[in-house]
């Protein structure tokens, strides 16, 4: 994360409250050491961002002070609050606790008296999945690093794959891994319900994610995927 980046989880996190918050706790959810927390208070002081309050004390951010407002339809409001429940339900340990952190941000700057739970657009419960690859497939992909993986097909048979993670695909009844397939020599599709590990190999994929998507976008079109 970025020094930026970080200053507005900050001034986002302070929005969310108000009472002040002890700096252990606002270094923690940051994932920062509190030396650092204290450097990025007296960062956003210096630039005129009105956190009140000192070391041993608390932080809480003064009233009066906004971002920039985002300007979001009716529709917009919508499709993201539909969105972001959807990833709350379906991936409650590994971006559930973010799609929050996003409702929360979307809902600070909505017009006054509009509320997220003013969209009736809901998403029911459901059956919870086993997730355990998926961050680490989602972290090789953004690294675009390669993977081994133990994978058991529909008739229980199991093997080992070196695979290039390109894409995940979520649908009504499985999630689903579009991959390179180093065994095979070309593109294959795992169900990550049948994934049962996902090992770093610290090596890269064989070649760059974006040529790699590419590649994977129009072996689906010729075979009309």
């Amino acid at each position: 994360m970025t020094r930026a980046a970080r200053l507005l989880d900050l001034i986002e996190i302070l929005r969310r409250h108000r009472r002040p918050m002890r700096g252990a706790d606002l270094a923690a959810e940051l994932g920062v050491s509190l030396r650092t927390l204290y450097r990025d208070v007296a960062v956003l002081q210096g630039q005129g961002v009105p956190v009140e309050g000192e070391a041993g004390l608390g932080y809480v951010l003064g009233s009066g002070f906004s971002l920039p407002p985002l300007m979001f339809d009716e529709d917009e409001i919508d499709a993201l609050v539909l969105g972001l429940r959807m990833i709350e339900q379906r991936l409650p340990d590994l971006l559930g606790e973010k799609a929050r952190g996003a409702l929360a941000k979307i809902e600070a700057v909505l017009p006054p008296g509009r509320t997220a739970t003013d969209v009736a657009l809901l998403v029911p419960p459901r059956g919870r999945r086993e997730a355990v690859s998926l961050d680490a497939i989602r972290r090789a992909i953004r690294t675009e690093e390669s993977l081994d993986i133990a994978y058991r097909d529909k008739n229980g048979r199991e093997s080992r794959r070196r695979v290039w993670p390109i894409a995940v695909g979520f649908f009504e009844a499985a999630e689903m891994l579009a991959a390179w397939c180093e065994l095979r020599t070309d593109f294959r599709h795992f169900r990550l319900d049948r994934v049962l590990s996902a090992t770093p190999t610290g090596g890269p994929m064989g070649r760059r994610h974006r040529l790699l998507f590419a590649e994977w976008r129009l072996y689906r079109a010729e075979r009309g995927g």
